[in-house]
């Protein structure tokens, strides 16, 4: 047998070896068996942060180009895009995809933004990176300090492009979970979400360098804003290490899902993360629906009045209550402002009251006497604290004579 046909006999085992153990595996027995592609998935509700569905949601894997939407957000939120910047001959010595930025060229931040989400150019991202951060280093810092105060617990930032990377044991990578967090925050709790949406949904956008000498146009390569009704916005990547992965949202019928996928196949597989990410929005849109936790109510017993003693266990006080009421709402752990969430069928909100018995006077207005928790399975998404509406003061001698004196001249 011939070196040519020895490799081609090679080729096709890997191939094979490949699909077998790489596509269209489904989820265990308590997750919705649907055929992905992707190593790495997750379906999230946006505004409550709220996993719906997930597959390796916690395994930690290189995320490729995907990183870029942390580069935007960290840019948005501390540099303002009419600032101008000076092109290294590092950020000019990125690989491709690259807009081909020279060494000491001036571009205006804004436009270097377009060139980051819309053709994913790396070396724009390092010149970003560099401008915003003072280097890539201090940037990567500042991404991963974003993260933190986001929520992510496995994500670690190296570079502003995505580009594989390692530092010592670690590699530039996140998790399926923590990128739909990334996501959910970019479009619903940034205070530059609009500015986001804005740059990253323009179809095109050209501009020049700032001394007029070269023009550049950047068209939008995400297909999935084309691909379905309520498409908000995404941001694709690929490596040799990583694959094709992907990050989108979509934002239909009082509903904004994110979907995450990582390791979603390789060359020539590049249409299994546009085919993953309908299936799960799909998914999503027909299961799950808004349930405030309003329609929950409250415990009949809530609004009781709770008795007040002269001292712990002390009856001497009488007949002494104290009203109770609903001060405000208070999240659980949770970032957003949650009043309700995107429930399938199957799942119930479980209201439980937690109040105190009794109080021991002196008793202030507005003292925490307990509170109401709604639970979605063993999570905790809200509390309503519970608070006295009026004061109760001290029962001490001069006020037994007093009961006592009324008492006996009624």
């Amino acid at each position: 047998m011939n070196l040519k046909k020895r490799f081609k006999k090679t080729a096709a085992l890997f191939l094979a070896l490949f699909m077998l153990f790489n596509t269209c595996i489904p989820v265990n027995a308590k997750t919705p068996d649907l055929r992905l592609y992707a190593k790495a998935a997750v379906l999230m509700d946006a505004d409550s942060g709220r996993v719906l569905f997930e597959r390796c949601g916690d395994d930690q894997l290189p995320m490729a180009s995907t990183t870029k939407i942390m580069t935007l957000i960290v840019t948005l939120e501390n540099a303002n895009l009419e600032d101008t910047v000076t092109v290294s001959s590092y950020a000019a010595s990125m690989p491709d995809v690259q807009l081909n930025i020279r060494e000491n060229e001036q571009y205006r931040l804004r436009d270097l933004t377009y060139s980051l989400m819309l053709e994913s150019h790396n070396d724009s991202a390092v010149a970003i990176a560099e401008h915003v951060g003072g280097s890539v280093e201090q940037f990567a810092a500042m991404m991963n300090e974003k993260a933190a105060e986001i929520g992510c617990t496995d994500t670690y930032f190296i570079t502003p492009n995505g580009l594989d990377a390692s530092d010592g044991d670690r590699i530039h990578s996140t998790t399926a979970k923590d990128l739909a967090r990334i996501m959910s925050y970019c479009i619903t709790k940034s205070p530059q979400r609009e500015q986001f949406l804005q740059i990253t949904r323009t179809p095109s956008h050209a501009f020049t360098d700032l001394a007029g000498k070269r023009s550049f146009s950047c068209t939008n390569h995400n297909a999935f804003l084309n691909m379905m009704a309520g498409a908000l916005t995404g941001k694709t990547g690929f490596t040799n290490k990583a694959g094709y992965c992907y990050v989108g949202a979509l934002r239909r019928d009082g509903k904004t899902f994110v979907v995450a996928l990582l390791a979603c196949g390789w060359p020539n597989h590049k249409t299994y993360k546009w085919s993953d990410t309908r299936c799960l929005m799909e998914y999503g849109l027909a299961n799950y629906n808004y349930r405030s936790f309003d329609e929950a109510g409250i415990p009949q017993e809530t609004s009781q009045p709770i008795r007040v003693y002269a001292a712990q266990g002390d009856r001497i006080g009488g007949e002494e209550y104290v009203k109770v009421g609903l001060l405000v709402n208070k999240n659980a752990g949770n970032d957003a402002e949650c009043e309700g969430l995107l429930l399938n069928e199957s799942e119930k909100i479980t209201v439980t009251l937690h109040k105190k018995k009794t109080l021991t006077a002196p008793v202030a207005a507005g003292e925490p006497v307990g509170y109401i928790s709604y639970s979605v399975g063993d999570e905790e998404w809200k509390r309503v604290e519970l608070v006295t509406l009026e004061e109760k003061k001290a029962i001490d001698f001069a006020w037994c004579v007093r009961q006592v004196l009324g008492h006996w001249l009624l």
